[in-house]
């Protein structure tokens, strides 16, 4: 029996460039969420796409020599690929130029028309392509030369005065709906920092958001208005309302179940459109607030936010490559703490591979199969009915390790929730040195030791290949299999799933190649962009 609906989304991709690093670091973690809610009984709705419209696409596309709309078409097979090479189960694709997005944002401005949430007005003010804001010169820095630049990208921003008519979105009035809400809400924006940012922002005050353009052509156009096309950030944030439903006639009931929203995962840099614009917006039309906007960080490289322009990036499908998608997953979700500018390099991939995969968790899977091949012609031995109450500290690691685990997955805290399942992990390889079952073999007296031991131990990793699956679900699903289990991403009830003893004795265990061979940094070769 289902839970109910768990949504989230990872922003809507600008298409222009193909993933990277940091957007694939997005949308693991959504996925991450993704598999393990699945697990724990929920239906999933999970909405990621791409952002076509805006200034910024249109110069792309014309450096191109392309149309908007083909540079955008030619853009979606490197997303849709990226995202099936990492194993992204995302439950829809949202396009803004789609004729049902269109719908969305057109049902949702006129309805903020009709309730005198808009005006007509001209703006002047300081404008950055790349991040498509506008700022006031008081919030802009200068670069070395004494020119304005974006706060948040460092470009150069363009002063515009032309005195072209928009329309105005009256974002002023929610400064203290917001400021209000804020305080309610104390888990709306994560982490802390993030939320003490955006409470000092909202409280200097707010300026009306103008929300549509007239001076090209390349957005949604405003039914209210001929000659009007939504503003980048107007259309795109709707994105997470088309990806469940909103005022689809095809899809009835999926947006109510499914609103408000669990989580929006976004990068730290468009924090302040989630947290002030979109939840103004809600405001507006009359709809309830997502639960929590998570603000993560950048992920760098000796000490900087890593990019093309510096020589510092990598491609996911090259970092896919050299550890592969399992191993990729799990190093980005569990060492670099999600809230935290985390600091990455090849030396330190390695060496979480080698510690925590290879010699961990995927030498305990080899040894362990392996003596049960050797000793019990590969079948799951029975428990001896005289030590069915014996001590056993893998139980009694694992009967608290589903509330340890589950706690840090709800606040996707996904280092904790990794380093949870590596305790188990790690306290089924010390009991293999403790009770030393290649040494009881050797006793026929100890038959029914070496049986309770075995148990113990393919139990133990049929729990782990659970807990370990939102992380390497590959990998799981290879455990389960080799333990003929069936299909690890049927379990729909993880706490009863992991509660000891469950394994069938006589299944047929099957033995195979290293779920992670070690690695060799210095045999590794990237180039960096």
């Amino acid at each position: 029996m289902t839970k109910g609906t768990y949504a989230f989304t990872t922003p809507i991709y600008y298409v222009n460039a193909a993933p990277h690093l940091g957007t694939a670091y997005t949308t693991i973690a959504a996925d991450t969420v993704a598999r393990y809610q699945r697990m724990n009984g929920r239906e999933v709705a999970f909405v990621t796409g791409m952002d076509e419209h805006g200034q910024k696409v249109a110069d792309v596309a014309a450096e191109h020599g392309m149309t908007p709309q083909a540079w955008c078409d030619s853009m979606e097979p490197a997303f849709r690929d990226a995202w099936e090479m990492l194993g992204i189960t995302y439950t829809d694709f949202v396009r803004t130029t789609e004729p049902r997005h269109a719908r969305t944002v057109q049902k949702f401005w006129t309805d903020l028309y009709d309730k005198g949430y808009l005006y007509k007005g001209a703006y002047e003010g300081w404008y950055c392509v790349h991040e498509e804001t506008y700022y006031a010169e008081s919030d802009l820095e200068k670069d070395e030369e004494g020119t304005f630049v974006c706060p948040d990208c460092k470009r150069p921003v363009q002063l515009m005065a032309s005195g072209e008519e928009n329309w105005f979105f009256k974002l002023s009035e929610f400064q203290e709906p917001l400021l209000k809400f804020y305080e309610e809400h104390p888990d709306f924006i994560r982490p802390e920092s993030r939320r003490n940012e955006i409470v000092s922002f909202v409280s200097r005050g707010l300026k009306d958001l103008s929300i549509s353009r007239s001076t090209f052509d390349w957005g949604v156009p405003l039914p209210f208005d001929e000659g009007h096309v939504a503003y980048v950030w107007a259309d795109a944030l709707l994105a997470y309302l088309t990806g469940i439903g909103y005022a689809d006639p095809d899809r009835p009931g999926e947006f109510d179940a499914a609103w408000p929203m669990q989580y929006h995962f976004v990068g730290k840099d468009i924090i302040r459109f989630h947290c002030v614009i979109w939840p103004a917006m809600l405001m507006a039309a009359g709809l309830p607030v997502a639960h929590t906007v998570f603000g993560h960080g950048f992920l760098l490289t000796k000490g900087e936010k890593m990019s093309k322009s510096k020589g510092n990036a990598v491609k996911p499908a090259d970092l896919v490559r050299a550890f592969g998608v399992d191993a990729y997953r799990y190093y980005f979700m569990s060492d670099v703490q999600f809230g935290h500018d985390g600091s990455i390099s090849l030396e330190r991939m390695v060496q979480v591979y080698n510690n925590e995969l290879a010699n961990t968790w995927g030498n305990l899977v080899s040894r362990v199969f392996n003596m049960t091949k050797k000793y019990f012609d590969a079948l799951v031995p029975a428990v001896p009915a005289s030590l069915a109450g014996a001590e056993n500290p893998l139980r009694d690691e694992a009967a608290g390790l589903y509330a340890a685990y589950d706690a840090a997955m709800e606040q996707v805290d996904f280092t904790a929730a990794a380093a949870a399942a590596q305790r188990l992990a790690a306290r089924a390889n010390r009991y293999i040195e403790e009770t030393e079952p290649f040494k009881l073999a050797k006793d026929p007296e100890r038959a029914d030791e070496l049986a309770f031991v075995m148990y113990n131990l393919l139990e133990a990793i049929r729990i782990l290949a659970l807990y370990f699956a939102p992380f390497a679900p590959s990998t799981s699903a290879e455990v389960f299999r080799r333990l003929n289990l069936g299909d690890i991403a049927q379990v729909d009830d993880i706490e009863a799933a992991t509660a000891w003893g469950q394994l069938p004795a006589g299944n047929l265990v099957e033995t195979g190649d290293p779920l992670f061979p070690r690695l060799d940094v210095d045999e590794i070769d990237l180039e960096m962009e």
